[in-house]
């Protein structure tokens, strides 16, 4: 069985919806970010950069015992490893490959930035949440242009690439974006929130959401100098 050490965040819920997607069994081992605990040493021995997602497949290639970490890394094993949710056609793989990537480099950093400069910030920086509220929006313009020319990123077919990037596009309201604005991104995202694997893929460890303000602990677990001590 899979283990998938996690926390309900949106690279979290690329793995949760992935595998509940292709229908491996798999066992949640939580990691309270907020808490520290990624940066424990049964963690750390599974990924040295300190981030959720990452897994534990017993069964991995050869019948050796794989640890994987890096959410799209993760996805591409997966797909690979159940024939499911990735183009064989080599040209409709790259496609496929090519949105994710977009999403790795472009929609996961610059939302990721704008969440962080708006609301977790201890200062607020005029510059900083004009310039990725920018590109939070020309990003989805980007979105809305493609799937204004496909049902799904990769093309017809439901894909990793569309895994990847739905939980960062769902609670649009986080980052001052209104769907109706971008009618492709909405019938798209709609579309995939319906799916019984989404749904279940986003409860994972639904009950730990953060709600409230940020303690100082957990500001500090999370952005500050604890980040960047030597390992």
């Amino acid at each position: 069985m899979i283990e998938v050490w996690t926390w309900p965040t949106p690279n979290g819920h690329k793995v949760h919806i992935m595998l509940e997607e292709i229908g491996l069994p798999y066992k949640v081992v939580p990691v309270n970010i907020g808490a520290g605990e990624q940066f424990r040493p049964e963690f750390l021995a599974i990924t040295p950069n300190h981030r959720i997602p990452a897994i534990v497949d017993p069964e991995g290639p050869g019948g050796q015992p794989l640890k994987l970490f890096e959410s799209g890394a993760i996805l591409i094993y997966l797909a690979e490893k159940t024939g499911k949710l990735m183009p064989t056609d080599l040209a409709a793989r790259y496609t496929c490959l090519q949105w994710l990537m977009f999403q790795m480099g472009g929609v996961g950093p610059m939302f990721g930035q704008y969440n962080h400069f708006a609301a977790y910030a201890p200062e607020k920086i005029p510059y900083a949440i004009e310039r990725y509220g920018n590109e939070v929006k020309r990003l989805h313009r980007v979105l809305d242009k493609r799937l204004g020319e496909s049902a799904y990123l990769a093309g017809e077919a439901y894909s990793i690439a569309d895994i990847a990037t739905f939980p960062w596009v769902r609670n649009p309201d986080r980052r001052g974006v209104v769907l109706d604005d971008y009618p492709h991104v909405k019938r798209w995202h709609d579309a995939i929130a319906q799916r019984p694997a989404v749904v279940r893929g986003v409860e994972v460890l639904s009950e730990n959401q953060r709600r409230g303000a940020m303690s100082d602990q957990e500001r500090e677990n999370l952005f500050g100098a604890r980040q960047f001590s030597a390992r």
